[in-house]
């Protein structure tokens, strides 16, 4: 996401610039992404935090992502190319893996970026997306007090804002979409993913929504 360029040092010193796991990204990209060899690619890379991740599993990363500030963090860790996720400079049937971690909500296209998933990976071949909980974050979810979130109306319509709990975030300085939660897992059988596993992370109630799925 271009706008990403305006705000990617703040992201890469600030924002991610933490110990640790706190919302289980970590451990949900590794559950569900297992060991395994060849080219994975990661879709909305941005500074590629999480290339050290999937390297310690095996795999070679990759990365593509349309903010070339966020990627000028990003080119020490791993291989990338500026691209749309929705249109991928990738031929048919060729990658192993594909992950896409915490970025689902700056993609109004997402489901198309599922379709160019299914396009480019090999029969079998694994992807992991990594995404904040569509049930308990959004513009809808006041998280203001730690201990306890509040559901306001907006779940159940899909839509763009800006509006946020918190100004430590990234929804008030570059917008997110939403879908509920069944619209979100049906882009992905209509992609011709098959889902094979789930994990949640965060708390009290999850922050982190992570899916396993297989090109059929």
């Amino acid at each position: 996401m271009a706008a990403y360029d305006s705000i990617a040092d703040w992201y890469e010193n600030e924002f991610v610039a933490h110990d640790g796991d706190p919302i289980g990204i970590k451990h949900a990209l590794s559950e569900l992404l297992g060991s395994g060899t060849g080219p994975c690619l990661e879709i909305g890379c941005g500074t590629g935090v999480y290339a050290p991740l999937i390297r310690s599993l095996g795999w070679r990363p990759l990365g593509v992502d349309l903010s070339s500030a966020m990627l000028r963090h990003a080119r020490d860790r791993l291989p990338t190319a500026r691209a749309d996720g929705a249109h991928l400079p990738i031929r048919d049937g060729s990658l192993f893996a594909v992950v896409a971690v915490m970025v689902h909500t700056d993609m109004p296209e997402y489901p198309s970026v599922l379709r160019e998933v299914s396009r480019v990976l090999r029969p079998d071949g694994v992807f992991v997306h990594v995404g904040v909980h569509p049930c308990f974050c959004g513009g809808f979810a006041d998280r203001t007090d730690p201990a306890a979130i509040v559901l306001r109306p907006g779940y159940l319509h899909q839509h763009w804002t800006t509006a946020s709990w918190t100004d430590a975030g990234l929804r008030d300085k570059v917008g997110a979409a939403h879908w509920p939660l069944p619209d979100l897992l049906h882009a992905f059988l209509d992609a011709g993913l098959t889902l094979e596993r789930f994990a949640e992370g965060g708390r009290p109630a999850p922050v982190v929504l992570a899916v396993g799925a297989r090109k059929r």
